[in-house]
């Protein structure tokens, strides 16, 4: 099995059992490939806070969920070491938030992803940066197990 192929399985694999953020917050994973991955997510009204803007916390969520998927797409389970985000532009009500993440170093057991959260016009409305820790295991089995 290819790179790629890999990627989309462990990408479905974890959407699969991910309740957060297929259920919870309805999110939908657009792609999953080697070192990125691609997830949106529709501002609802449950989501504003007392300024009517997309609650901070859940654009927050989606790069974290978004990064989740970058990170394990080589099939090796990966977890969040650390992390920073900047909101640029508030989400509105009626929003579509597309995230997408990019690995920039995997260098052993860490790695580096950017992710840029954009709204249905393109506009920037946040930048996340995530470092993971590769730990035991597999997402899903190796081929031939």
């Amino acid at each position: 099995m290819g790179a790629r192929e890999l990627a989309a399985r462990v990408g479905a694999s974890m959407f699969a059992a991910d309740r957060a953020s297929r259920d919870f917050m309805q999110m939908e994973l657009v792609s999953c490939e080697p070192g990125r991955a691609v997830m949106r997510m529709a501002v609802r009204e449950p989501m504003l806070n007392g300024h009517d803007i997309c609650h901070g916390g859940l654009i927050f969520t989606l790069a974290d969920s978004t990064f989740a998927f970058a990170c394990n797409s080589h099939n090796k389970v990966t977890v969040a070491a650390g992390c920073s985000i900047e909101f640029l532009k508030p989400g509105r009500l009626g929003d579509v938030l597309t995230c997408e993440g990019v690995e920039q170093v995997l260098q052993g057991r860490h790695g580096i992803y950017d992710m840029k959260v954009a709204n249905q016009r393109g506009e920037v409305v946040a930048m996340f940066r995530g470092k993971s820790a590769q730990i035991q295991g597999t997402v899903i089995p190796p081929a031939g197990v």
